[in-house]
């Protein structure tokens, strides 16, 4: 028998090549809020990428590059701790207690009890959780979220839409602070559930919890704060915060990828969205992750352990203010958000600019980030990156489309103008960052505006 298989041919007797043998189609190249890219290259299986300079990556409230301690923590326990947690056998019990350990050590972090947790796979499933789950046990009511949340919150909130609950959208000021005054007006019947973003990602606002979960406790509404990217950042005492539901995520603090947290207030009651199976207390169906459990703790108890040597202040404070320093006195730049310094309403690792030109004309964020990342600097354009994503962002009713051109919809409801908003960049550090590392940085976001300022003259 041949090796090879003759090329068909067609009924006029043309030869059709083999598909065996013919080229697999080239994908399609993503798209960028609708703007195509080239595909990235893929590597050779089993060819490592080269490394990463991590003095040069300033996007830790994407994600951050998991600590030395978090890979060792968990390459110790790969070999002792591999089997389901829920058996009941010698391998499954050493599972089951690595599990336990990493949520008491989770829970002392965060200042909550043991049996307030439940361990998800991030962030989002996180939210979806808090909402969904809580919406589950109520009678259909009103959903107030602000309007500068996640996408997560936002699609938790588009589907509650369609199960008949009520959506309305609490607007900010130009700092993407919600007015206190008007949430305590829309605390009335039928507001069942609240939901909002602790830490702003893309501009960096923290939202005055302390009192605006007063409120909402005040008036026996159940409310939800996204978390993800204040944990690790800011001390964190759950048992003195009125909030009943939080959310966080490993890999905003130096964890693993794919796990998270949603703790519960004591006693709080929470409908599971994955069945199956009585893990989680019977929350959250579905074999924990223990190892990832193990190096979220081990993240999280590096965190802490800085933030309580330095009196309870995140150390790359320092850093990104003297940043921050340098680049102001540059052309072209200049702060959206919260101020720095001592005012308590941006996070401490955060800076996020407005691009322009000499000429005071906005400049591409998202052109701006690919220049950079030209250089070696790894930053965000604050505009999410898809190619089609429903928000419930219109008015508060109803599903709005990210807006064309990049805008971020973040800057549009903070009263910046569209092309005001096409012109955020992100930078957000981390604790792997040192001063000698970012003194390149001004000089080159620098020549990298002025070179996009003369290619769009």
């Amino acid at each position: 028998m041949p090796d090879t298989v003759p090329p068909r041919r067609t009924d006029s007797g043309e030869q059709r090549p083999d598909p065996a043998k013919a080229e697999p189609p080239k994908p399609e190249p993503f798209r960028c809020d609708g703007v195509a890219a080239a595909a990235p290259d893929l590597l050779p299986l089993g060819q490592s990428p080269a490394p990463v300079d991590l003095g040069r990556y300033l996007d830790a409230a994407a994600t951050s590059p998991p600590a030395a301690e978090v890979f060792a923590a968990m390459a110790a326990q790969a070999g002792a701790a591999w089997a389901n947690p829920s058996s009941l056998h010698g391998p499954g019990l050493a599972a089951a207690e690595l599990l336990e350990r990493s949520r008491i050590r989770v829970a002392a972090n965060l200042g909550a009890e043991p049996s307030q947790l439940i361990f998800c796979s991030g962030g989002s499933e996180a939210i979806h959780l808090a909402l969904l789950g809580s919406a589950a046990l109520l009678q259909p009511g009103r959903l107030l979220v602000s309007a500068v949340e996640h996408p997560a919150t936002l699609a938790a909130a588009a589907q509650l839409q369609r199960q008949g609950w009520q959506v309305e959208m609490l607007p900010v000021n130009r700092l993407g602070l919600v007015d206190p005054q008007l949430l305590a007006e829309r605390l009335v019947p039928p507001t069942r559930l609240v939901s909002l973003i602790w830490g702003q990602s893309e501009v960096g606002t923290l939202q005055p919890l302390a009192s605006l979960g007063a409120l909402c406790r005040n008036a026996g509404v159940r409310l939800h704060v996204d978390a993800v990217q204040v944990v690790g950042h800011l001390p964190l005492n759950l048992a003195q915060l009125p909030v009943d539901l939080l959310s966080c995520t490993a890999h905003k603090l130096q964890g693993p990828r794919g796990v998270g947290v949603l703790a519960l207030a004591p006693g709080l009651a929470l409908a599971p969205l994955i069945g199956g199976g009585s893990q989680e207390g019977g929350r959250r169906g579905g074999t924990e992750p223990v190892l990832l459990a193990h190096g979220f703790a081990t993240a999280l108890d590096l965190a802490t352990a800085r933030l309580t040597a330095a009196a309870g202040q995140d150390p790359v404070a320092e850093l990104r203010d003297e940043l921050w320093q340098r680049l102001c006195r540059l052309e072209g730049l200049r702060l959206s958000g919260p101020s720095l310094g001592g005012t308590g309403q941006r996070l401490p690792h955060h800076l996020s600019l407005l691009v322009s030109s000499d000429d005071g004309r906005p400049l591409p964020g998202r052109a701006l980030v690919r220049a950079l990342a030209r250089r070696g600097w790894a930053v965000s354009s604050g505009s999410a990156c898809s190619s089609a994503v429903s928000t419930a962002r219109a008015g508060g009713a109803g599903a709005g489309a990210v807006p064309a051109g990049g805008a971020s919809p973040i800057l549009l409801a903070m009263g910046y103008s569209e092309v005001e908003a096409s012109s955020g960049l992100r930078l957000s550090l981390g604790p792997w960052l040192k001063p000698e590392d970012l003194e390149p940085f001004p000089a080159d976001l620098d020549r990298a505006r002025r070179e996009l300022q003369a290619a769009l003259a």
